[in-house]
Parts: C-alpha cells; structure tokens; sequence
C-alpha cells in the first residue's frame, strides 16, 4: 500500500484510481522537505502508470493541510547537511548563497512542483476536510476537482502573521477573485465550505465522515470517461485560463513573493526572511484561530 515515509499510496477500482495520502497528521499534515519530495515521486508514478485514470490526493487526520513546516524536528533536521539533512538541499540551488539559494529551492519544491502537478496528465480529485491554510492551497488548488468535508475551512494567514503576500502559488486572484483575494490576504481571514463552493473553488461537499467513500464514488465516475476524453477537458480549461494569463501572473508574482523575502531578509540583518513581531505582526506559533469572514462583520481578534 505504501513505500513512502510521509505519505500512502492506495491502488483502487483495479487500479484505475490512486489515492495519495498525506500522512503526517501529527504536524497537520504540514509540507517539510520530504514530504514534498515524497509526493512529487508519488504522483509522477501515478501518472507513469497507464491503469491510472484518476489521482486523489488527500490528508490523513483532522486537517488537509496546515500549509509549509515551519519549524517541526523533522524539518529542522532536514536542512542541516550530514545523515539528516535531506538530499535536495545538495542541489537546486541549495549549496548557493541568500536570495539566490532561497529563489532556486522554492522555485524548485514549492512553485514548479505545484505547476506539474496542476498538468499532470491524469484527472486529480483533492479530498478535503478540517482546514487548507496557506501552503495547503496550492495542493488544493492544483488539482482539477475538490471535494471537502462539510466544516471544511480555507485560507492564506501568512500576511497577518508572517508579513508575506501569499504563498508561492499565488492562484488566489483566480480561485478567490481579485476583490476577495485581497481581502482575505490582508486580514488573514478564512472562508467556509458553503462559501467555497458558492465561489466555484470547491465541487462537492459531504459530511467528514462519508468523505472518503463518496470521493472515491465520485472519482469512478470521472474515471469512467474515456482516458483521452477526459484529458482533453482538463487541457481545454487549463489551456484558456493560460490565455486568460494564469500562467503568467503565477510566474510573476513568484518574483515578488522573493522581493518581500528578501526585504525582510535584510531589514533583520540577514537573519528571517519574514516579519516577525519586533516588525508589527503577532506571534504565528500563538496566533488564534482563524476566523471565518462574514459580510457584516469585521472580525479581528
């Protein structure tokens, strides 16, 4: 069923439906190293295999995602070089020196990743529930189709909390709207599954514990279109957002994301390439919990 450390990988409906689960729930399922290695593997052997016909991703526990490991033992001791360290800080841009090591290791693991994932040439289903904050989005919102569980909640905290714009990824102009995108950026707030689904950001929503099972009924119908059919409509869509400039604006703003870091990167000296409380933000390990963004409400803590 698996031959990964971080994650599962379940054969399904003869094998025409993988399901890839992310199983660190002791962290939130929150994306260290290995674990975003793991599954590019992952889905790169799902995509080889021509039984394939649907890739559900997944998250083992009460959270989909908590977004980037930003300090767990794990990741810790994976940056550090000798029999810890992860073997892609080796390359990648990882043996160079400030912002460039840091610009080549994102553009790597956290933004080209998340593109091949979003052209994988297969159709993949995100099966949510809990929360998807922050780096939990792009896993989300690379995927062609996303089911959540209902009480599911959405959002991009890192500019109340880390003084950043958003996450590598930034698909949020498209997935939020610009207007609500700037919103929930600026306020760190989230959205509910109703309002997900009223967005068109999400398919379906089920109850938590009917989840798994109605998101693999749904993946046999989708797997049940023929292979070449089915591929020709994710690449129609995925083709006239690029028109549109889905493409574009993600590279772009991935450069901006980098100019934010390394403001921050110098303004403390070289030290944190984020804002931390001496520069007006609050405590991320002790932050409450997100709120839920209403309109007649202005929330705040």
């Amino acid at each position: 069923m698996s031959d990964y450390a971080f994650l599962r990988y379940e054969s399904h409906a003869d094998g025409t439906i993988v399901r890839i689960v992310l199983d660190r729930p002791q962290t939130r399922n929150a994306q260290h190293r290995g674990l975003l290695v793991e599954l590019d593997e992952a889905f790169r052997r799902a995509e080889t295999d021509d039984r394939v016909r649907v890739v559900i991703l997944a998250g083992a526990g009460a959270v989909f995602s908590s977004g980037h490991d930003l300090g767990s033992p794990e990741a810790l001791a994976e940056m550090l070089p000798g029999s810890t360290g992860h073997r892609s800080f080796a390359g990648n841009g990882g043996t160079r020196e400030s912002v460039e090591r840091r610009m080549i290791q994102e553009w790597h693991y956290f933004f080209q990743n998340t593109l091949r994932w979003r052209d994988l040439r297969k159709i993949t289903i995100a099966e949510v529930q809990g929360g998807v904050y922050a780096a939990g989005l792009m896993l989300m919102w690379a995927c062609d189709l996303v089911i959540a569980a209902e009480g599911t909640r959405f959002a991009d905290p890192v500019g109340p909390r880390l003084g950043g714009a958003g996450v590598e990824y930034f698909a949020h102009p498209w997935e939020f709207g610009p207007r609500k995108a700037k919103e929930l950026l600026l306020t760190g707030d989230a959205i509910d599954a109703e309002e997900a689904y009223r967005l068109g950001m999400i398919n379906k929503i089920f109850p938590a514990d009917q989840l798994p099972a109605r998101t693999l009924e749904f993946a046999g119908r989708v797997a049940a279109l023929p292979s070449m059919a089915s591929l020709m409509v994710k690449e129609s869509v995925n083709q006239s957002v690029d028109a549109q400039g889905f493409r574009t604006a993600l590279t772009s703003v991935f450069s901006l994301h980098h100019v934010l870091h390394a403001h921050w990167a110098e303004l403390h000296g070289g030290g944190a390439a984020y804002a931390t409380e001496a520069d007006g933000v609050g405590d991320w390990q002790a932050a409450p919990p997100m709120t839920v963004a209403t309109k007649d409400t202005v929330g705040g803590r």
